[in-house]
């Protein structure tokens, strides 16, 4: 039997935002946003005394988020930190004409069943359409 580590399962989804790229980022890039359109898994935020990082009250309790972001390349990479698992997100905002793609991939935590992944990954759909929404209507 091997112990070696394998590649984790990931899904990548990604949402077409009828807004400049500059917007999308600008958004994204601020963790006070994030209770507007992250509805399924963020309550609420608020800033700590470590600028880097954001105290976040999720459905499974408190948590910690600090985003990674690179404006010229549109890296907006986060990472996650509760007192159970922690893991790192990858997102990128890129330019689509005079529009932007939003792109965020999650990868399997060892700990997730394959049904309980494919259940929270599916809750992301429904935070993309609320950012979409957002960032094109304002409401």
């Amino acid at each position: 039997m091997s112990t070696a580590p394998t590649t984790a399962r990931s899904v990548t989804k990604t949402v077409t935002i009828e807004r400049p790229v500059a917007d999308v980022f600008a958004f994204l890039a601020d963790a006070a946003n994030w209770p507007a359109w992250a509805i399924v898994n963020i309550k609420a935020i608020e800033p700590t005394d470590d600028p880097d990082w954001w105290l976040m009250t999720t459905p499974h309790g408190p948590a910690k988020l600090r985003i990674r972001g690179n404006v010229e390349l549109g890296i907006l990479d986060h990472d996650y930190v509760e007192d159970q698992a922690s893991w790192q997100v990858p997102a990128r905002v890129v330019a689509n004409s005079t529009g932007s793609e939003f792109m965020i991939t999650f990868f399997q935590p060892p700990a997730f069943t394959d049904a309980f992944f494919d259940e929270q990954v599916a809750l992301v759909d429904t935070e993309l359409a609320t950012l979409k929404r957002i960032l094109e209507t304002g409401a």
